[in-house]
């Protein structure tokens, strides 16, 4: 007897599979018919996404712009700042009037406060019941969906390795491919990082290399404000291991770009195509990503408006790079954790670096790219979102995740945390959930990074039920989260 179940079961221990016991006794012997688990999980997939496709957000987005504020950025000094609270968690300050009557910035966000009125405001977000206190563990499940339980002796995670759980990009480019001949995913200006771990929860995974990011990392420094001014058009290079070794001298291809289309077809046209090489052949010779790499054909003033900054001019590549056809952007904070100067790792003076250091760069970038993107018609069908792997605490001073602060510093506090969500259905002028009178833990609707995560994958049009085989070929959801229903207008 063969039987497709048509609701979620009730008695297994992952409901979200959706099967019961007695529905995959029936369905051992649907192999006679041709009909394996996989193809089930494939009908059940169909039918899960042709019940969602009715509901408010569902396939609006085409793009993401991830700006991922690496480092924990404090919700209490940005944007939930907390009146009548002890001196030891008031933030050091003013709080000032957005666009939205009775909602409240603190003076870092000037910017931010003029249009708010374009996007929604999560002001629960939130790891309860389980925090997550390390930076690189705390990125990993942002990214990906998933925890792990694989750390060095220093506490670390371990190295990116071909096991990992995918990053969301990564599965969005597989599951929605690019229609245009552009880098359909790219990172940039660095990668994610904590300490000696780098690139952990930013790479493909058990996917395969060939949905890793294209990665543009510029020379110089964290502290180098001008290294986006030295991209050169030539850094588009084809990765070896993804698009194969049939493509000899590619120095000598790359120079026949400047001398004419008919000079590259006859070079390569000896040569047998793969799905990956032509891909990238299509994208080199479309020119489309040179040019959206070139800043330089951008007004000086709107340069300007984002900010001449690390920061500021990568928002603004983001925009160009979407604008041309990029599908996944990860814009990462271009200062690591465990770091000084303009990294929103604050466990000491928060005051003196935030109001001049990572805030203004923060506020300037990202009205500037919200505004711009609405502007050209684009945040309709892009979204945008900017959030960390965390808050900080209430608490000034306090050692929450074994690091030392002073006074004027707070610590790693996974428990209630901002995230800004705007374009591609997602409602204007709108807060979501609520924090408790601290900041310390929402009071109303919290959301976990996981629903985050589904809510993306929502609005692409992608059940975050999906299954995905990781790499012992067991099936697994993108995302054991349901998307926030809330978030869309």
């Amino acid at each position: 007897m063969l039987v497709i179940p048509g609701q979620p079961g009730k008695d297994l221990c992952d409901r979200n599979l959706g099967v019961t016991r007695r529905d995959l006794l029936r369905i051992g012997g649907s192999g006679l018919l041709g009909l394996t688990l996989g193809s089930m999980f494939r009908l059940q997939a169909q039918a899960s996404e042709g019940q969602a496709a009715g509901r408010p957000g569902w396939g609006k987005a085409k793009s993401i712009i991830m700006c991922y504020l690496q480092g924990g950025p404090s919700h209490l000094d940005l944007w939930d700042p907390k009146e009548n609270v002890p001196d030891n968690v008031r933030s050091a300050f003013s709080s000032i009037s957005t666009k939205l009557p009775g909602v409240q910035f603190t003076e870092n966000l000037p910017q931010l406060a003029q249009v708010n009125d374009k996007f929604t405001l999560i002001r629960s977000m939130s790891y309860t019941p389980n925090g997550l206190f390390n930076h690189t563990a705390a990125i990993y499940q942002m990214m990906t969906g998933y925890t792990t339980d694989k750390v060095s002796p220093s506490g670390q995670l371990e190295p990116p390795n071909s096991k990992d759980f995918p990053n969301f990009g990564s599965q969005l480019v597989r599951l929605r491919p690019p229609t245009e001949p552009m880098l359909p995913f790219v990172m940039l200006p660095r990668p994610l990082q904590e300490s000696n771990v780098v690139g952990k929860g930013g790479t493909a995974g058990f996917l395969g290399k060939s949905f890793d990011p294209y990665t543009l990392y510029p020379d110089g420094d964290d502290m180098d404000m001008n290294k986006m001014d030295r991209i050169r058009i030539d850094d588009l290079q084809l990765r070896p291991e993804v698009f194969a070794d049939r493509l000899e001298r590619r120095a000598e291809l790359r120079q026949l770009i400047d001398s004419g289309m008919p000079a590259i077809e006859q070079a390569v046209e000896q040569y047998k195509l793969d799905e990956y090489y032509d891909r990238a052949l299509s994208l080199v010779i479309s020119g489309r990503a040179r040019e959206a790499f070139d800043l330089q054909r951008e007004p000086a003033a709107l340069r300007d408006r984002y900010g001449r900054n690390t920061f500021g001019q990568s928002c603004l590549l983001a925009r160009r790079l979407v604008e041309a056809g990029t599908r996944v952007v990860e814009l990462i904070w271009p200062k690591v954790a465990n770091s000084d100067n303009h990294s929103w790792d604050h466990h000491v003076g928060l005051t003196e670096r935030m109001k001049n250091r990572s805030a203004p760069m923060l506020d300037a970038g990202l009205t500037a790219l919200i505004q711009d993107l609405d502007d050209r018609g684009l945040l309709d069908e892009t979204l945008v979102v900017a959030v960390g792997e965390f808050g900080r605490s209430p608490q000034k001073g306090v050692s929450t995740s074994g690091n030392g602060n002073s006074a004027d510093g707070r610590d790693h506090w996974p428990y209630c945390y901002t995230a800004v969500i705007a374009g591609a259905g997602i409602k204007r002028g709108y807060v979501h959930g609520k924090s408790d009178k601290t900041g310390s833990a929402p009071l109303e609707d919290p959301v976990h990074p996981g629903q985050l995560l589904a809510t993306i994958y929502h609005a692409f049009g992608i059940d975050p039920a999906t299954i995905v085989y990781n790499h012992l070929n067991q099936p697994r959801e993108l995302v054991k989260s349901e998307a926030v229903p809330q978030l869309f207008a």
